[in-house]
């Protein structure tokens, strides 16, 4: 028996309404069937791209698709969130870092909040102060007194201009009132390069390009910028011991996607990122990369929206206040 034409009609364009829903869980449910990408926002070598490499090593192997590093810099690391805010939300273009003090000093052409999608929180890490391998001081308290007989002749750098070892630069000049001209780099691992040729007097070092260096006695060390010191450099103090009490600073990493990935995906590829986390031999690669793996409660897509907003609060008035404006 033939359906009414109204109802006929109906019945069609209910079908036909659905079907992007259907295709929409349809990729979901067959995710991943291609290789993933992770746009990192930094230069080869440093500890966003190294990190990024650990883990996509071993994401692959729980997603079965090759999962490829693509290296976009610039802006701090806001030209790679750009890449990835405006890209397909199908899964398959993630950016990892931490975008948040760059995010506020460049002009965005996407939202930081609305524009992505929470993945996994990943891990944390101080930064180390270190210094050319002739330069005459031989501790904290000895390097800020040449920099206070010194002002404006030393250059120092802290990876990407409105980065977060930018701004722990500008809170050690300002609680030691010491003055040095800052140079931006794009990408700690440049910056470390040049201080081991002399090109440079000061970095404000991630662990990961810094600790090689100091253990060949390429560079000096001074301080850890937490107050704890690194379970991989035990022998390296902590500039709050040292003479700079309170004075506690560090970066993290997260994994996002583009806004409206379906939570499916979402939840797969925090599954990836979990699981890669709690191997062994990863957890050890990035302990000797001065990184401390957030514990698993702290995993989820849902931790990692609320401690960004957090860390939002907590920076921005910071960095408006010291007025840093990209060059």
């Amino acid at each position: 028996m033939k359906l009414p034409h109204r109802r006929h009609f109906l019945h069609l364009a209910a079908g036909v309404a659905a079907l992007p829903a259907a295709s929409s869980i349809a990729r979901a449910q067959t995710y991943p069937s291609r290789p993933i990408t992770i746009v990192v926002g930094a230069a080869v070598g440093g500890s966003n791209d190294t990190i990024g490499r650990v883990m996509a090593e071993r994401m692959k192997s729980s997603l079965g698709q090759q999962v490829i590093i693509e290296n976009v810099t610039g802006g701090g690391g806001t030209i790679a969130g750009g890449r990835v805010a405006h890209a397909a939300p199908d899964g398959y273009t993630l950016v990892l870092g931490n975008p948040i003090s760059a995010a506020i000093i460049y002009a965005l052409r996407y939202d930081l909040l609305n524009d992505f999608e929470p993945v996994a929180l990943l891990s944390t890490y101080p930064f180390v102060l270190v210094a050319r391998k002739t330069m005459p001081a031989n501790d904290l308290n000895g390097l800020i007194a040449w920099l206070r007989a010194n002002p404006d002749k030393a250059s120092g750098a802290g990876g990407v201009q409105g980065g977060t070892g930018h701004i722990a630069t500008l809170f050690f000049q300002k609680q030691t009132g010491t003055r040095f001209q800052f140079v931006p780099y794009r990408g700690g691992t440049p910056a470390i390069q040049d201080l081991v040729a002399g090109q440079i007097d000061l970095v404000m070092s991630d662990p990961t390009a810094a600790l090689p260096q100091v253990r060949a006695g390429t560079i000096k060390a001074y301080g850890i910028t937490t107050k704890t010191r690194l379970s991989s450099a035990p022998d390296v103090p902590t500039l709050h011991e040292s003479g700079l009490p309170g004075f506690d600073v560090s970066a993290w990493h997260g994994l996002w996607a583009p806004k409206g990935t379906p939570k499916n995906i979402i939840a797969k590829l925090n599954a990836s990122a979990i699981d890669a986390l709690a191997v062994p031999t990863v957890r050890a690669r990035l302990a000797d990369l001065g990184q401390e793996i957030f514990p698993p409660d702290q995993q989820t897509p849902a931790a990692l929206g609320a401690f960004q907003k957090a860390e939002i609060e907590k920076w921005w008035p910071i960095i408006k206040a010291a007025g840093i404006t990209p060059e």
